[in-house]
């Protein structure tokens, strides 16, 4: 006998992951984490999610729980998980823009949110990180339309254009939300800081918490160009161990975790490290040329320890914000216009991003930010879970 469980598969921009309605889910967390690292695939010593709907990237290696929001100005409260590929870990602290997109799609699909023909416009109250998050879904006799010509470096096919607005706490659409004690947008009070980092001395980086905890860096204080690809990187322990200790590091002065060793055992999701250079041309993880008049900014980000393919949703908003910013290493290098939106070189290609900063008694403030992506349900139905898990989770079904 094996349990299943109702679950939708989706891609949001260049992210996959296993959605669930938090309804269907065990109220315990412990056992909720157990049945979401089963049905992912973790822990696998062989890295390879070989049984489990993981794809072992973190970019691929992701769970969402979608309820009902339990706020007047909301209409779901999103919940996102970063799930470890070879520990059993699941880290709930941070959001996932790319899948962000996917969230209003699900919603009207699954009848949370009634389909508005034209643009409907899904209320998303972000869980992790709490933010409010205005999603603007196609939507075509009642339908949510995937079908569409918007083009997204690192996705290979084009899809129906899904507009994401991040509204900071504090924003008029959600005057209350400071109650929720977002942290500030520079944590450390500055635009630049020195971090002490073992086996590198004294670093210079940006830390900040627009779209998720971030830290920015130069890529020339690491003798890296900003034009590197994936197995550039990823076969380089000692380097992806330096990138380690600076988040870690990073996490600490952001008051995130109370050592670097428990940042990297226990928090692998956020901040996320990048490392940013002047605008030059290159070639793409698919060989594509990029020049470099259609970019403002080479930047490459690591999620999960791994170069990412392309570039975080939530980075890209971070460093947007920080480009808009005077003072940070991005702004150092960074070529970037007042009210114009950001475009990013990384390894896939080119994502433009615009950020809102402003600068009020308190210090610098984001607002708002706006970001494109595309998404689609790839497969509905029940994911199988073996009859030998311990505990039958609430709403989980038996089938032969």
């Amino acid at each position: 006998m094996s349990r299943r469980i109702a679950a939708v598969y989706m891609r949001g921009g260049t992210s996959k992951g296993v959605f669930f309605h938090a309804r269907d889910l065990p109220r315990s967390t412990r056992e909720r984490d157990a049945l979401l690292l089963r049905v992912v695939g973790s822990p696998d010593p062989y890295g390879r999610h070989t049984d489990g709907m993981g794809g072992a990237t973190s970019s691929t290696s992701k769970v969402v729980l979608i309820a009902p929001s339990t706020r007047d100005d909301c209409d779901v409260d999103y919940l996102f998980g970063a799930v470890s590929i070879g520990e059993p870990l699941i880290d709930w602290s941070g959001n996932c823009g790319n899948l962000s997109a996917a969230v209003g799609p699900f919603a009207i699909s699954e009848g949370l949110v009634a389909p508005v023909d034209g643009l409907t416009r899904v209320r998303i109250w972000q869980l992790n990180i709490g933010q409010r998050i205005d999603a603007f879904v196609p939507v075509r006799h009642g339908e949510v339309l995937e079908d569409g010509a918007f083009m997204e470096d690192g996705v290979p096919f084009p899809g129906a254009e899904v507009r994401l607005e991040f509204l900071e706490p504090g924003h008029p659409a959600q005057p209350d939300a400071e109650a929720v004690g977002f942290a500030a947008l520079l944590p450390t009070g500055a635009p630049q800081d020195e971090l002490s980092v073992p086996g590198l001395g004294r670093l210079r980086a940006t830390m900040i918490t627009a779209g998720n905890p971030t830290v920015f860096v130069r890529a020339d204080a690491l003798g890296l160009s900003g034009r590197e690809l994936p197995d550039d990187v990823n076969r380089r322990r000692g380097l992806l161990a330096q990138l380690e200790a600076i988040r870690a590091a990073a996490a600490v002065r952001m008051g995130l975790a109370d050592s670097a060793a428990f940042a990297t055992a226990h928090r692998p999701a956020t901040p996320k490290v990048s490392w940013v250079a002047r605008p030059a041309g290159y070639r793409t993880s698919a060989g594509a040329e990029v020049t470099v008049d259609r970019i403002d900014v080479l930047a490459r980000i690591v999620s999960m320890g791994r170069l990412h393919h392309a570039f975080t949703g939530t980075g890209s908003i971070a460093l947007a914000a920080a480009a808009a910013l005077p003072g940070t290493v991005v702004s150092e290098v960074a070529r970037t216009l007042p009210g114009v939106p950001t475009r990013i070189g990384h390894v896939s290609g080119v994502l433009t991003v615009g950020a809102e900063v402003s600068r009020g008694p308190g210090g610098w403030r984001f607002d708002k930010a706006v970001l494109s992506r595309s998404a689609r349900r790839l497969m509905s139905g029940w994911v199988h879970l073996p009859g030998s898990m311990t505990g039958a989770p609430a709403g989980v079904g038996q089938s032969a």
